[in-house]
């Protein structure tokens, strides 16, 4: 059974089977591990000097490419309306925020430690499902509060420094606008028809559409987007965040919110943070602590006890 299939068997209908549900907690733990494989790919390629204009750029550009082409062989229909189009723009507008906050980010602070911010989004999915009437389960609120203490031990990775209050306020930005694509999937019946892959691909060309225009107007012209692209390790790192934390996590986590609901799917982003500090540890020689290790011990038990102790309610995520 393929993922379009999956979700659309599940998505918003009752009494889903436990199948479908075990396919959203997998594709919510690919979404966490995959997205927290951004700095593997990123952090290599700012210390080369290229800009995070260009980064984003060819890394959509690359997704966009991949992307489609495979659903050009699937020979899927490309069409969509033109409600559907003001939706996957928004979507797109969403995670390109999201994108170019977190890796200005990296400007500021540890990269693991940014990323480890950025999970502050399930509290804020959370509070913005409550306003629109739809309330977690007392085992979802508790894994929430788990997994927020196992973030703050993981936050404390940098003794050394002080973290600068730029890098905090666009990790805090890329979270809010991670959060709000994840309930615009979960609830807007707009795009629900909109397959898994397809919703990917329009959220990519249009954070292609607004990265070629940022980039042109901050970087003064193509030559200067173009910069630093000559070497063969840069391409791999381009091609690395285009389909790990880009093309997969995408997919993976509009899967997950359409079958296990907005709330869960960001709970399960804890490998989001678990992923950036291992990252650090082996690709960049970062230590880890005895308050990484805590923090992962912490977040991986309120996981553990979403999955298995969780409870669907009338009106619960």
């Amino acid at each position: 059974m393929s993922v379009d299939s999956l979700s659309a068997s599940s998505s918003g209908i009752p009494g889903q089977k436990r199948p479908a549900a075990v396919w959203g907690y997998a594709a919510g733990i690919i979404t966490g591990v995959t997205y927290g494989l951004n700095p593997l790919f990123a952090v290599p390629l700012i210390r080369q000097g290229i800009s995070v204009d260009t980064i984003l750029l060819f890394r959509y550009l690359l997704a966009v490419v991949i992307l489609g082409g495979w659903l050009a062989v699937r020979k899927e229909n490309f069409r969509v309306s033109r409600k559907q189009v003001s939706r996957l723009v928004l979507l797109g507008l969403l995670f390109s925020m999201s994108s170019l906050t977190l890796f200005e980010a990296y400007n500021y602070i540890p990269s693991g430690v940014a990323t480890t911010i950025v999970f502050l989004y399930p509290v804020l999915v959370a509070i913005i499902m409550v306003f629109m009437r739809v309330y977690p389960t007392w085992q979802v609120w508790l894994a929430i509060v788990m997994t927020f203490v196992g973030v703050l031990f993981l936050c404390r990775t940098d003794g050394n420094g002080m973290l600068h209050w730029r890098g905090l306020a666009l990790s805090f930005a890329s979270a809010l606008a991670y959060a709000m694509f994840i309930v615009i999937v979960n609830r807007s019946r707009t795009i629900r028809s909109v397959s898994n892959s397809l919703l990917t691909f329009y959220a990519l060309l249009t954070g292609v559409c607004i990265f070629l225009v940022h980039g042109l107007v901050s970087q003064g012209g193509v030559s200067s987007l173009m910069k630093g692209l000559d070497h063969p390790s840069v391409w791999l790192n381009l091609t690395g965040l285009a389909v790990m934390p880009t093309v997969v996590s995408t997919a993976t986590l509009a899967m997950a919110t359409r079958i296990i609901g907005a709330t869960k799917a960001s709970v399960l982003g804890v490998f989001e943070p678990v992923t950036a500090i291992l990252v650090g540890a082996v690709a960049f020689g970062e230590s880890i602590t005895a308050n990484v290790i805590i923090g992962i011990a912490i977040t991986m038990a309120a996981i553990t006890f979403m999955i298995v102790s969780s409870s669907k309610g009338k009106k619960s995520e």
